[in-house]
């Protein structure tokens, strides 16, 4: 046996029915950018169509065709990184829903040649996270151009959305207040979004105003807690997958098992966690390119197996970002694409 992630899909199945329940009465709209967190898209897509899931946030017009080909033509995808006409070209022909937080990017959709379907528009207002939009300034103006291409039905408005901080719900209420009054102001120049969307995981589970008609939920669903946040347990949600190595050489009181950083694990984490072993939890000692050295148990043998994070192991993803300073996503995004994923189902239930 070599290194591979392995996925529970049925656990995932979980933690959609939970996100639903946190949510309610919102829509869930599954992040799955980045390869569904790394998990693989067209599984994931799959079976979230299965349990009911019909909005995906797709991030770019690549991973929406992904999306598209995985279930067909009934889920609606939201993609919000558009670089200029090629892609509203693009993204139109492929039947997604556009977030757009650029003046410019209407203009270019003015100029681009009309398909037999307007553009589904969700118009991005900047709430201060300056992670692209509209800023408040501008938002009048944008109004303006984007009734031009409705009237000329190059475009339908579909939506209000924004990203917010999540860093305090301070800074998130001030955020609140200027989406809710662009909306407002959408609303008065005769634009009514069908959709409105701000929060993400954190704030969909938290704070109830923030929800509107769609909640954005990517790490969550993947059983990802927020560093420095509240744990599985208390969201409600289980690590989907678990990351495997192989024994390959005993060397005295140490045994090298078949993953290193090149497979996506930050060498900064050597000598900082212990990976699950049949004997119980061992330290890793060193991680290299394509192995790493691990504190070694009476009858170690080539083929055993370590937990390296995930479910049924020792760390989760966000108990190792949280030793290095990032964010559990960050740490499930490294696994590499040369680890084979592979799907099971009717998993025991996580003891995290």
């Amino acid at each position: 046996m070599s290194a591979e992630y392995l996925v529970d899909l049925d656990v995932f199945s979980r933690n959609l029915a939970r996100v639903r329940e946190a949510i309610a009465p919102a829509q869930h709209m599954l992040v799955v950018k980045d390869d569904a967190y790394a998990h693989g898209i067209p599984e994931i897509v799959r079976r979230a169509s299965a349990e009911g899931v019909s909005w995906f946030g797709a991030f770019d017009v690549e991973t929406g065709r992904a999306v598209r080909a995985a279930v067909g033509p009934q889920a609606r995808i939201f993609v919000w990184l558009l670089g200029g006409p090629d892609d509203l070209i693009a993204g139109i022909a492929a039947d997604l829903d556009l977030g757009i937080g650029d003046e410019e990017l209407l203009n270019d959709l003015a100029r681009i040649p009309a398909g037999p379907s307007p553009a589904r528009v969700h118009l991005k207002i900047d709430t201060g996270l300056h992670r692209n939009g509209i800023r408040p300034e501008r938002w009048s103006a944008a109004l303006g151009l984007l009734s031009t291409l409705v009237d000329a039905g190059a475009a339908q408005f579909e939506g209000v959305w924004s990203h917010i901080s999540e860093a305090s719900d301070a800074d998130d209420d001030d955020a609140r207040e200027i989406f809710l009054a662009a909306r407002t102001a959408a609303v008065d120049a005769g634009l009514t979004p069908r959709f409105s969307h701000l929060a993400a995981s954190a704030a969909g589970f938290a704070r109830a105003p923030f929800r509107e008609d769609l909640v954005r939920v990517g790490a969550f669903s993947y059983g990802i807690r927020p560093a420095g946040g509240p744990g599985e347990a208390e969201l409600g949600i289980e690590p989907i997958s678990t990351l495997v190595a192989s024994v390959v050489a005993v060397e005295g009181d140490a045994v090298r098992v078949d993953l290193g950083h090149l497979h996506g694990l930050p060498s900064t984490l050597q000598g900082r966690f212990s990976v699950a072993t049949p004997a119980g939890p061992r330290r890793v000692r060193r991680i290299d390119a394509v192995a790493m050295t691990v504190d070694g148990w009476p009858d170690a043998s080539v083929g055993d197996t370590a937990i390296v994070f995930g479910r049924g192991g020792v760390a989760s993803a966000t108990d190792l970002a949280e030793l290095i300073d990032t964010i559990g996503e960050e740490i499930a995004l490294r696994v590499s694409p040369v680890v084979p994923r592979r799907y099971t189902t009717n998993g025991p239930r996580s003891a995290r």
